[in-house]
């Protein structure tokens, strides 16, 4: 009889319709695969199990989470292989390679199912890993209650751990690459910079940061634009991080913290307002809501920048479907827009949109730069949280970055503006100098 891993390389080549580009270990010790290739690493027979009661892309999620698979080597190698192998063939385009839970379902390949089962083992699967999170629906997403529990499911596993993958500057979002010689820390600083040049904080100024996290954006402004900040978070961590913080930096004048969600924040109007890294909570059914709320906390004349990731548009966007691994274990209820559909509810609320800088490069390369932190700390990282919610990091950035690198989402900083009625935005006539 076959070793392991040549049954599991046959089997899957009949499935997928392709030959296997990545080298397979199994839970036998056995090999198959061309020699060279990004190793991936069957761990257990559960593995299969999974997959087979999920194709597709949560079934390989929870055994990775779980630490039944495993990649050897160049981690984007594989991803990038995979993606391209499983996750993202045309099946109407003709091509050699089927999806996984197309293959699945095509009569050509049951009996190589059938073969799969054998190999996997008894049934029934193992149960989901703990870290995924516990779903009864998407009926009534994004209430006040919902949003909390998602923001404390996504920020609220340990300050520590996010200072370990983030670094001192602790902003969870990307970062903006000037200069070859940057840092992770001096690029965030130079994003931070690029906000605060863009809304023209000065002194007196009152600055809304919603969605304020551990208060980077906040301390920034008040330390050196002398700005009075108000920042909001769900996160009961984010809130204690950002003013102890505001207490050492001696901003406690200047900066005010709160545990509020956006929609009940009344002490408008404000000059300026930024939401970085916050609109991808929001959801396509709130969207105009969150922008038509932002609007009226604004002076007239008083800027909005928001940053947010963006997808690539659809040609039937009611085709969408959220990513599974992303809403099983990263963002539970998170959703990405193309951003044409951001900046229109934009102005469908009343905003003058002025700018839009795309920079998913700079995110690329920020991603790159938190997996590096993650796996140079990595026995620190499991003292922090358990084994899985790091896989489910050291994979979700490391996916992400790809993701940025091939134009499959990207992210932008668009600047809007509550322009009176007599026209006068306050804007420099030639935007991109960001005078002020």
């Amino acid at each position: 009889m076959q070793d392991a891993a040549q049954r599991l390389k046959n089997i899957a080549e009949r499935l997928l319709g392709a030959e296997l580009p990545v080298r397979l270990r199994a839970w036998d010790g056995s090999e198959a695969g061309p020699p060279g290739a990004p190793l991936l690493v069957v761990r257990s027979r559960r593995a299969l199990r999974r997959l087979l009661w999920k194709p597709g892309e949560l079934g390989l999620a929870r055994a990775w989470v779980a630490g039944e698979l495993d990649v050897e080597g160049d981690l984007y190698a594989a991803l990038d292989i995979m993606a391209g192998l499983i996750w993202e063939r045309d099946p109407d385009a003709g091509g050699e390679g089927r999806s996984l839970l197309r293959a699945l379902r095509d009569p050509s390949v049951r009996a190589a199912a059938g073969d799969l089962v054998k190999l996997a083992g008894p049934f029934p699967p193992p149960a989901p890993p703990a870290e995924e999170t516990r779903r009864t629906g998407r009926l009534h997403l994004h209430t006040k209650g919902s949003d909390k529990q998602a923001i404390s499911h996504h920020y609220d596993v340990g300050n520590d751990f996010y200072e370990l993958v983030l670094g001192p500057s602790m902003v969870y979002s990307c970062a903006y690459w000037e200069s070859p010689g940057a840092t992770l820390e001096s690029a965030q600083h130079d994003k931070l910079s690029l906000v605060a040049r863009k809304l023209a904080l000065k002194p007196g100024m009152r600055l809304l940061d919603v969605g304020c996290g551990w208060g980077s954006m906040a301390v920034h402004a008040a330390r050196e634009h002398g700005v009075s900040v108000v920042g909001v978070t769900l996160s009961q961590e984010q809130a204690a991080y950002a003013r102890k913080r505001v207490a050492e930096e001696g901003l406690t004048d200047r900066v005010e913290i709160r545990v509020q969600d956006y929609r009940d924040v009344r002490d408008g109007p404000y000059d300026a307002i930024s939401s970085i890294g916050m609109a991808e909570h929001v959801g396509a059914e709130r969207y105009l809501e969150y922008a038509s709320d932002l609007y009226a906390l604004l002076k007239p004349g008083g800027r909005l920048l928001n940053h947010q990731i963006a997808r690539r548009p659809q040609t039937d966007e009611s085709s969408y479907e959220v990513d599974e691994f992303i809403d099983a274990y990263v963002f539970p209820d998170g959703e990405l827009a193309p951003v044409g559909t951001t900046t229109g509810l934009l102005e469908r609320a009343g905003f003058e949109v002025r700018d839009v800088e795309a920079i998913r490069e700079h995110y690329a390369l920020t991603l790159r730069q938190w997996v590096r932190n993650l796996e140079a700390r990595w026995a620190e990282s499991l003292r922090l949280v358990s084994p899985g919610r790091a896989r489910v990091w050291r994979l979700y950035m490391a996916a992400s970055a790809l993701s940025f690198e091939r134009n499959r989402i990207g992210v932008n900083q668009i600047l809007a503006v509550k322009t009176p009625e007599s026209g006068t935005s306050g804007m420099p006539l030639r935007a991109r100098t960001w005078t002020g």
